[in-house]
């Protein structure tokens, strides 16, 4: 689906200077959009055998009705063309974007992998092993293999993605789709076919073995098809063709050499890399090279990828292999679950991948039986998008972003098109209006699975009608939502809309440590986005954006021992919404550090407080801070709206920042009055640790009370060169009285105003 953009209309301009004014603040109403219709979330179009295109929600899922419309132009833009999941020739089907699933489809079966999960066996960890000396601490890999130095394997050169096979008229057509590819020459794949009595080594020295009967093994422009009984390659050999751009090697094996008919075959499959020297998988030593792999296993497995892999374990926040959940064995390699790939770590260190396996019926791909069921449609799962901003190929762990005073722009560690992220979806139907969204952004060193199975995320998923609850990869593990890590949160939740129907107006985000200093970054740039925030052991980085969160409640827990975001930190963000006069709801745990709420994970307060609220589209009162310098328009992130509100600008750029503060008399209600601070020591008896006190903090304010009705605008700016007032909006006419009260000249405008 394209988006137009759709003109704001025709404005009067006009040139006023300062008058002193008033100010005010009241409640809002909401816009409806057209309804879509409700088929399985995230499928092909429903009612078509063999269907092409997918359901697309976003008519439906995106505040695309208001003008302007909230948030920056990166959650709007068609999704862009994307080449690895394109199909040519014979394949037809649409992939299925779940990893870890199979599914038959337009008389193809497909199975699609984890993206950054090719690590290889649990063995001995290299010294040298890049992503083990980047920063991702709370996030490690099962697998300890490395890849070599040459920039040609790019960090990722056996990361499957994804598999398919169709039965043709002579041949059976295989499709490998990989992440990262560069040359073709240095990889290589084997897939076993068939059964056989006991297990059998795969050739070439990958070092692993299963049942089979055939192996195929493609290397470069080159495949074999050899018995695992032995003996020579068949002969003519099967044909393979690449494509560079898609990062596709094509199989076709005739049925001359082999033809599965219409019976059901064993199909397992592995990725490695290839050494054309020795015509064999290449072998990791204990330390990479330039041109040699490291982190070596016993009994030295090769391969680093294995496909069909249903049942790989998640993360256990309730236990972490018998030790203690209050250290951090739950975030270290005892765990080692984040990157879906702990048992192929084990089985390929065992050599023995049998349990990698998917049984195939070639009598429904005869018939064309389409077949999703092997698809999970609730609970957790991870998705894969296509992003725009397309950096490099694989990995790069060495320009990592830094943090808080990264070196800007931040592109991130995932340099590609293919982005991962988590949705956790309710088991309740998905609600006629749309499901709702917790945007849920990861910590630093984390990664997006660090809510995978956590009460953190089904307590927020399962509150009221149900919402999704969405944990981006922010294409690193310390991006801190800047640049690159900030549009892939909208990128994100773009591709959440198209493939399942939500509710606009029901959106709220909120993460631990980076998740929520995330949170308070990107909230208050939109803050017509969201309904409310809950940042989690965080303190608002710029804290000068704070007062665009004027009609947008907090809840904010943190913790007293905390040794990363300690009350120094944290204090001085709730000193600043209270003395602002904001609602907030303040949860102080003075026995929890850092890690603690996320071993923990008992979150209902919380959720309770996040509740079913709805964003406030039409405030009477909208205060905005303007901080152009941490924009990016080359990822598509210009904040300079909200809600009423359109075409801030800066007086004096050199300034960095200006605000403004507008109140519409027009609605009828009074400034809002906030009301004392309510303190007191509550229990939280939701987790893992049992009983935990805490300090409640809580300010809200007074019912709104009715005021005159003026047609007139209260103005207040500093810094601020020009702004777009929507009068239809703020509920004045053309000819509305303006009192404005600036430091300086100001140029409004009043949209379609003549």
């Amino acid at each position: 689906m394209t988006l137009s953009r759709i003109p704001y209309g025709v404005a009067r301009r006009t040139r006023l200077l300062a008058l002193p004014a008033a100010l005010a603040l009241a409640a809002c109403g909401s816009s409806a959009l057209p309804q879509a219709g409700l088929p399985t979330p995230g499928g092909p179009a429903p009612g078509k055998s063999c269907a092409t295109v997918s359901v697309d929600y976003t008519a439906q899922s995106l505040p695309l009705g208001l003008q302007p419309r909230p948030g920056p132009e990166a959650l709007y833009l068609p999704p862009p063309r994307a080449p690895q999941l394109e199909n040519t020739g014979v394949w037809k089907a649409l992939p299925i974007l779940v990893s870890g699933t199979t599914a038959y489809r337009c008389g193809e079966f497909l199975y699609q992998d984890w993206l950054f999960d090719d690590h290889g066996a649990a063995g001995t960890e290299d010294p040298a092993d890049r992503q083990e000396l980047s920063s991702y601490l709370f996030s490690p890999k099962a697998g300890t293999l490395t890849y070599p130095n040459d920039p040609v394997y790019a960090d990722n050169a056996a990361d499957l993605v994804e598999l398919r096979l169709r039965p043709l008229a002579d041949a059976t057509a295989f499709r490998i789709t990989l992440n990262s590819l560069q040359d073709p020459e240095r990889v290589a794949f084997t897939l076993a076919l068939g059964e056989s009595s006991g297990t059998v080594a795969w050739p070439h020295a990958a070092g692993v073995s299963s049942p089979a009967e055939w192996f195929l093994t493609v290397h470069g422009a080159s495949a074999e098809l050899l018995p695992a009984a032995g003996g020579a390659a068949l002969s003519p050999a099967p044909t393979v063709t690449v494509d560079l751009e898609r990062r596709q090697f094509e199989v076709r094996v005739p049925h001359a050499l082999w033809n599965p008919g219409r019976e059901n075959v064993r199909i397992s499959a592995g990725v490695g890399l290839w050494d054309a020297a020795a015509g064999s998988y290449l072998q990791p030593g204990p330390t990479n090279s330039a041109t040699a792999p490291g982190g070596m296993a016993l009994p030295g497995a090769a391969l680093f990828n294995m496909a069909f892999r249903r049942d790989e374990p998640v993360p256990q926040f309730t236990t972490a292999s018998g030790r203690t959940i209050g250290d951090s064995a739950v975030f270290s390699k005892v765990e080692s679950r984040w990157w879906r790939d702990r048992a192929q770590a084990d089985a390929l260190a065992s050599g023995d991948v049998s349990a990698f396996f998917a049984m195939v019926d070639f009598g429904k791909l005869a018939d064309a039986v389409e077949d999703d069921t092997a698809v999970p449609r609730t609970g957790f799962l991870n998705r894969i998008m296509a992003s725009r901003y397309v950096f490099g190929q694989g990995l790069d762990y060495v320009t990592a972003c830094g943090g808080i005073s990264a070196v800007r722009p931040c592109k991130g560690t995932m340099l590609g098109q293919l982005q991962p992220y988590t949705v956790y979806v309710p088991q309740k139907p998905a609600p006629a209006s749309g499901y709702g969204l917790t945007m849920q952004p990861h910590a630093l060193s984390a990664n997006y699975n660090q809510y995978l199975n956590t009460r953190h995320a089904q307590q927020m998923g399962e509150r009221g009608t149900g919402t999704l609850v969405v944990t981006p990869s922010a294409r690193g593990p310390d991006g801190f939502y800047y640049d690159a890590s900030e549009a892939n949160v909208f990128e994100t939740w773009a591709d959440v809309a198209r493939h399942y129907p939500l509710d606009p107006d029901w959106v709220v985000m909120g993460g631990v440590s980076m998740g929520g200093i995330g949170t308070f970054r990107i909230a208050p740039r939109y803050p017509d986005l969201f309904a409310r925030v809950m940042p989690i052991v965080a303190a608002a980085s710029d804290e000068v954006l704070l007062p665009s969160l004027r009609n947008v409640p907090v809840t904010m827990w943190t913790s007293a021992l905390d040794e990363l975001q300690p009350l120094v930190s944290t204090e001085p963000t709730i000193t600043a919404l209270t003395d602002l006069g904001y609602r907030l709801d303040s949860l102080r745990f003075d026995t929890w550090d850092h890690l603690t709420p996320s071993t923990n994970d008992g979150y209902q307060p919380g959720a309770d407080f996040l509740g079913e609220a709805r964003v406030t589209r039409n405030p009477a009162q909208v205060t905005y801070v303007l901080m152009p310098e941490i924009d990016n328009a080359e990822v598509d992130l210009v904040a300079d709206k909200a809600y009423w509100l359109s075409g801030i600008t800066l007086r004096d750029a050199a300034a960095g920042t200006g605000q403004i503060d507008v109140r519409s008399e027009g609605f009828g209600l009074a400034p809002d009055t906030p009301l004392a601070v309510a303190q007191g020591v509550e229990i939280l008896g939701d987790g893992n640790w049992g009983p935990a006190p805490y300090t409640h903090r809580l300010l809200d304010w007074a019912p709104p009370m009715a005021a005159p009705v003026a047609d007139r605008l209260l103005i207040r700016a500093s810094n601020i060169a020009s702004v777009t007032i929507d009068p239809v909006r703020a509920k004045v006419s053309c000819k509305a009285m303006l009192a404005v009260e600036s430091d300086g000249p100001i140029e409004i405008t009043l949209l379609g105003c003549h």
